[in-house]
């Protein structure tokens, strides 16, 4: 899960690496987990979400999107 702390260190990496100074290579490798992490976690809300999905056809029956797939 993606706390609120790892989104704010996030974006404090991007608005870092968008000034002169940028980002050292400690911090893009930081900058690289943390992005990896988000996407990941994103990836599996978004799995989950779609497993939960149920599909009412106009008949009234009710379809697991999962099901569907298969």
């Amino acid at each position: 899960m993606i706390t609120q702390e790892t989104i704010d260190r996030i974006n404090e990496l991007a608005r870092k690496s968008r000034t002169s100074e940028g980002l050292t290579e400690a911090e893009k490798e930081e900058q690289q987990k943390l992005r990896r992490a988000y996407i990941d976690a994103y990836k599996a809300s978004l799995r989950n979400e779609l497993e939960h999905t149920v599909v009412v056809r106009p008949d009234g029956t009710r379809q697991r999107l999962s099901e569907i797939k298969k």
